[in-house]
């Protein structure tokens, strides 16, 4: 435990509590109670950042701007020079998929839970490289004794690369469907049995043009992505209830503020996947009783055996959501994504024409993928030029 546990913080209070939302009930003048537990994950790599929490990170998670920023670091050039001497008949994808493990090595004994790695964006509509690669992160994992229960292979949600999620988890190996802005995408992830899906609360470029960033003061009524995650919970409540198949997890992430985390605790996803960015701004914000949200108490937090949102209930003030989405076209007739379309046959196909249908999910998947495109251009070049300079 690092030296920000010397005070307790709302990060303190994020991950140890049940947050006991208390609302009042419209008509009654009761109060309805309802308890939203939440893991908290690591959205890092850096293992001395990792150190420095003041709570121990249920997973850790990370794309290809993670690893770029680790491989880039000085502290790590004698690991990326090993590999390459080791693996210099072999690929830049086998060195960085080496180097890639052997980074989370250095954190899975400061989870609790499994760490994560993303496929490369450029296979991301490509079934056969997407099954590659996540075999090959498998591979690499079982090289260094990390378990198929302490990892997970994160999944772009195109309709190709969900296509091949079944077969890996039959394999053993877990999934993440990642970049998910859309019902048809997280249904997608149900019938692929994902483990986890993440949906993004905030569009990536609004990590780099905050004028595209709904800054609301509440976030879990006001920000436009909350009605499509509360579609999302619903939905798999709805399904879990209708056929006892055990739901995705959904770890949300992407949030630009401390509040958007915190409201995660009220919504009832299964963890919230932070930044050390805003990490750094919970465990630095004291937990102060007189001031916290409004209607918040604290209770125990309850240990659900398996998947919190199928057992879970929406509290009222946010049930209204579920039948809204501010990020509809203007002649949205308010009908929601169909569970019959089995949206995995023929490669995903009738994912990817759900996808084209949705503007926001076609522009906002498009936009990650270009981000993580570009940083995967970069590690390439990073690895091809240390492997010519061992050549």
């Amino acid at each position: 435990m690092g030296a920000n546990a010397k005070a307790q913080s709302w990060l303190h209070k994020l991950e140890e509590q049940g947050m006991l939302c208390a609302f009042h009930e419209e008509g009654t003048g009761s109060l309805t109670n309802q308890t939203m537990p939440v893991n908290v994950d690591v959205d890092a790599m850096d293992p001395d950042f990792i150190k420095s929490l003041p709570i121990t990170p249920h997973d850790m998670t990370s794309n290809q701007i993670h690893v770029h920023g680790q491989i880039s670091e000085p502290k790590n050039r004698q690991l990326l020079l090993d590999v390459a001497r080791e693996y210099k008949d072999r690929s830049w994808v086998d060195v960085y998929t080496r180097v890639a493990v052997l980074l989370c090595k250095k954190n899975i004994n400061l989870i609790s839970g499994r760490v994560l790695l993303q496929i490369l964006p450029s296979y991301a509509y490509d079934r056969d490289k997407v099954l590659s690669h996540a075999r090959l992160y498998a591979k690499e994992f079982e090289s260094v004794e990390i378990t198929k229960d302490r990892f997970c292979i994160k999944i772009p949600s195109t309709g190709p690369a969900l296509s091949v999620c079944s077969t890996l988890e039959a394999e053993g190996i877990r999934t993440l469907g990642t970049a998910v802005f859309s019902l048809p995408q997280a249904i997608a992830a149900s019938q692929a049995g994902c483990l986890y899906i993440s949906p993004y609360f905030n569009e990536i470029r609004a990590n780099f043009n905050l004028s595209l960033w709904p800054n609301v003061e509440d976030p879990a009524t006001q920000h436009t992505m909350s009605a499509r995650l509360m579609q999302m919970l619903e939905m798999y409540r709805k399904l879990y209830k209708e056929t006892g198949k055990t739901q995705p997890l959904i770890k949300n992430a992407n949030f630009i503020s401390p509040k958007e985390a915190l409201a995660q605790g009220e919504f009832g996803v299964d963890s919230a996947t932070v930044s050390a960015e805003v990490l750094s701004q919970l465990a630095n914000i004291p937990y102060d009783v007189s001031v916290r949200p409004s209607g918040i108490v604290d209770i125990p937090k309850p240990q659900y055996p398996e998947h919190q949102n199928s057992v879970s209930s929406t509290p009222k003030r946010l049930q209204h959501l579920a039948t809204t989405d501010p990020l509809a076209a203007a002649d949205w007739d308010g009908s929601i994504a169909s569970t019959d379309v089995d949206y995995l046959k023929h490669n995903g196909a009738e994912l990817e024409k759900a996808i084209k249908a949705d503007p926001i999910a076609s522009a906002r998947i498009s936009d990650a993928l270009d981000v993580f495109l570009k940083v995967e251009g970069e590690s390439r070049e990073l690895i091809e030029g240390v492997m010519k300079e061992l050549a």
